[in-house]
């Protein structure tokens, strides 16, 4: 079999590949993107993740909204989903997006944009099985690896038997659950539950720890659970599943809540325990790549793994599973190899969002972390019904905390339960990022009445 010969390869198409990859051609180098399928076209984020999920969310917000329409003088009936509709919405936001990836890469690539399935077949060769069965050879400089994730699966028995969803294709379903039982507690687990009980489901959170997203801190969880609880959102903490049947009318569960044995009833059950690395079709081994135990492939701070000459981007390499770190690791990679820069992955604060409805916003360490790592620190935590923009628009409830290392006054961390927290936690990044005290937000003069006013206050405490 004939070899092609390329610069670069890019195996996977997320938000890092799909970047680089014309950066790359920019540069003049011969570029090659394989990907595993059409459907794929601009990566997780794009066809199965963030923007597919946020777009359900909009949609579960209106609802809601209809529904509180009574509490700011607007009376309505209550609303009908029609969630072959909203489902629709969803498969045009993506599509669009799809294709408009789709005519950049097309554009940039040509025919080197290859849609088949990747293995190693030495460190600088692969072997790529088409859509259409047949196989070609490809060998480069420079390889980046960039698969990303796919939902994980537990080893509960009967599992495999009833039908479970995932994140996936929960999003594809044709009708909406009875009582959706969700398996997890973490982010994606939340936005499903509070989204489906929105569009009028019935639902029921399983989480195997103490508290519901295991690391934050208490006070935030607590706080979570409570306005999750107050839609109707049932949950069932420290509690393991140990079996899983079908049954007439849909499934049953066995549990071990807190060690006591219990059954529960419901008709879909939605499995949201993670994700786990796409390595498995890579054959690593025969590039001698090295993995972690969970198979996520190691890097050092520039992304490099152990193999010179090749990299691994994104959720691949078990760092953060946010479509902003792939972003970032793209540009880290720009910088080394292309503008002749020298970036790595520590000295980035890290935000992300849980877009529940009130949001929930994080950077930097939480306060058990800050206190683990030894920190003399100082804490203010404000309710958000202090801030006048959140009176404004009856979306009180939640609150703001911030942690300041107390020796130098530079903030820790924050973490924003609140009306778009996504938003606000932007500004504490920026100030975290430029290394100035605490007191630039405390003192800015900042919009009046917006939610970012409410900094001004939280700060105010320290």
């Amino acid at each position: 079999m004939d070899t092609q010969y390329y610069d670069d390869i890019i195996i996977g198409g997320g938000k890092a590949g799909k970047t680089l990859a014309p950066a790359l051609v920019a540069h003049g180098r011969k570029t090659a993107l394989v990907e595993g399928s059409l459907n794929m076209i601009g990566g997780s984020c794009i066809n199965i993740a963030c923007i597919p999920t946020k777009t359900l969310v909009a949609s579960a917000d209106i609802a809601n909204s209809v529904r509180q329409g009574a509490a700011y003088g607007i009376k309505t009936a209550p609303p009908t989903v029609d969630f072959a509709a909203v489902i629709e919405r969803k498969r045009a936001v993506v599509e669009g997006m799809r294709a408009m990836n789709l005519n950049n890469l097309e554009k940039s690539l040509g025919e080197n944009l290859i849609i088949g399935i990747a293995r190693f077949v030495s460190s600088k060769v692969i072997e790529v099985t088409t859509v259409q069965g047949t196989s070609r050879l490809l060998t480069a400089e420079r390889l980046f690896i960039n698969t990303g994730t796919r939902p994980s699966i537990p080893p509960v028995p009967g599992l495999s038997d009833i039908g479970y969803l995932t994140s996936e294709s929960i999003m594809e379903l044709d009708h909406l659950p009875e009582h959706l039982i969700v398996l997890g507690s973490g982010y994606i687990g939340l936005e499903f539950a509070q989204m489906f009980r929105r569009f009028g489901c019935r639902v029921t959170v399983i989480g195997q720890s103490e508290q519901i997203l295991s690391h934050q801190d208490p006070d935030i969880a607590i706080a979570v659970q409570t306005l999750l609880e107050r839609e109707g959102i049932e949950f069932l903490l420290k509690t393991k599943l140990t079996r899983v049947e079908r049954s007439v009318n849909g499934i049953v569960l066995d549990l071990q809540v807190a060690q006591d044995p219990r059954r529960l009833s419901g008709s879909h059950l939605l499995v949201a325990v993670g994700r786990v690395p796409t390595t498995e079709s890579l054959n690593l081994a025969a590039a001698g790549v090295a993995t972690n135990t969970r198979g996520f492939i190691l890097v050092n701070e520039r992304l490099e793994t152990n193999i010179r000459g090749i990299w691994a981007l994104g959720d691949i390499n078990g760092g953060p599973q946010y479509t902003h770190i792939s972003l970032d690791n793209y540009r880290i990679v720009k910088a080394n190899l292309i503008d002749g820069g020298n970036r790595h992955t520590g000295d980035r604060p890290v935000p992300s969002c849980l877009f529940i409805d009130p949001e929930l916003a994080h950077v930097g360490l939480t306060e058990t972390e800050a206190r683990q790592k030894g920190y003399s620190i100082r804490v203010a935590k404000i309710d958000v019904s202090a801030v006048p923009r959140a009176r404004t628009l009856s979306r009180t409830e939640g609150l703001m905390k911030a942690i300041v290392n107390a020796e130098t006054n530079h903030i820790l961390g924050c973490s924003l339960l609140c009306h778009e927290a996504g938003e606000v936690i932007s500004t504490v990044q920026m100030v975290m990022q430029a290394q100035m005290p605490y007191t630039v937000l405390r003192d800015g003069v900042l919009t009046h009445p917006t939610m970012t006013e409410g900094l001004n206050i939280l700060f105010s405490q320290l």
